[in-house]
């Protein structure tokens, strides 16, 4: 596991659902805390009638209330592949509850099955526990593969802003099974057939956010910038370096979309200064860093944004379906 080498860092960790948790000082979290939270809510249409309902409604799979999910089956004779919806929101709200309700009708029309996953938050518990609950509740599904009728092997995810780094991570990372685990829900696969995210941010380092995204200003993370930061020690910049996504990709990583409302050219808009930041934090610079270094590892690789329209457009399901019913 990649988070292994996080205790040179003088970071205390445990183990917990075959996941290690990160554990640290609170000036460190308080800080970290801030830099997940510059992440807007990439909110999903509020379900209406054209959402079809829900077959099983806030199932379990941990003991606390936010971790649970929705589950539509599609009207199948045989295992069907499924897609997976993470809510952004900043690590700190947004909810399950809030589909685009168009995209879980074509899922099940095409013969699909849909979840919308939800997740602890920051006030809830400590990084990474909104990636722990992703994987736990990824390999609970699997476990229920049989009983709900899921092809295991035909899994894929999207998300935006917060959860399009969760479904990235998921999609990126090395496969956090744990085949020597005794608990058989740890002993499932974490890979995804494919993946799509909306308004990703390819990294936490603040330092690249400086020198890379127009627009960005010291201001916006006082407390990242501040003389005696926490996070401005060597050691705690290693760990920004984990949990930043774009260290995760690798060449056996599935076919990726990645799609952003800017262009790199736009200029600096006149916006206020909250609207200015999401315009930041949502950047086209993240996708093109993301594109550049799965490229270079040989991934497919779909980057959308106004000027340069990808193959599938911004079309998740499209996309989606693509590599699901192969």
């Amino acid at each position: 596991m990649k988070y292994s080498r996080l205790s040179s860092l003088g970071v205390n960790l445990t183990s917990s659902c075959g996941v290690t948790m990160i554990r640290f000082s609170a000036s460190m979290f308080c800080v970290l805390f801030a830099l997940a939270c510059i992440s807007f809510s990439v909110h999903a249409k509020k379900e209406s009638s054209q959402t079809p309902p829900i077959t099983l409604e806030n199932v379990s799979y941990g003991g606390h209330k936010n971790q649970i999910f929705d589950f539509w089956k599609a009207d199948v004779n045989e295992p069907a592949p499924l897609a997976i919806y993470i809510h952004g929101g900043g690590f700190k709200g947004g909810s399950h509850d809030k589909v685009w309700g168009n995209y879980v009708k074509r899922f099940l029309e095409a013969g699909v099955h849909h979840i919308s996953i939800e997740y602890r938050f920051l006030r809830h518990a400590e990084f990474p526990a909104p990636h722990q609950d992703v994987q736990r509740a990824l390999q609970f599904i699997r476990s229920k593969a049989n009983e709900w009728g899921i092809d295991k092997r035909r899994i894929a995810a999207y998300g935006g802003s917060a959860g399009g780094q969760l479904v990235t991570y998921l999609a990126w990372h090395d496969d956090l099974a744990n085949p020597q685990s005794d608990d058989p829900i740890a002993r499932e696969s974490t890979r995804l057939t494919a993946v799509a995210a909306k308004g990703v941010q390819s990294t936490m380092d603040l330092n690249w956010w400086l020198e890379n995204l127009p627009g960005y200003d010291k201001s916006f993370h006082k407390d990242y910038w501040r003389s005696g930061s926490p996070m401005s020690t060597p050691q705690a910049r290693k760990l920004i370096d984990k949990l930043s996504v774009i260290n995760l990709i690798s060449a056996d990583d599935p076919p990726t979309l990645l799609i952003y409302k800017s262009n790199p050219d736009d200029p600096i808009p006149n916006k206020s200064p909250k609207a200015l930041k999401s315009w930041v934090t949502h950047h086209v610079n993240f996708g093109i860093a993301l594109e550049n270094k799965l490229k270079a590892n040989g991934v497919e690789v779909h980057l959308d944004y106004p000027k340069k329209r990808s193959t599938f457009g911004d079309d998740i399901p499209a996309f989606l379906l693509h590599h699901l019913k192969k």
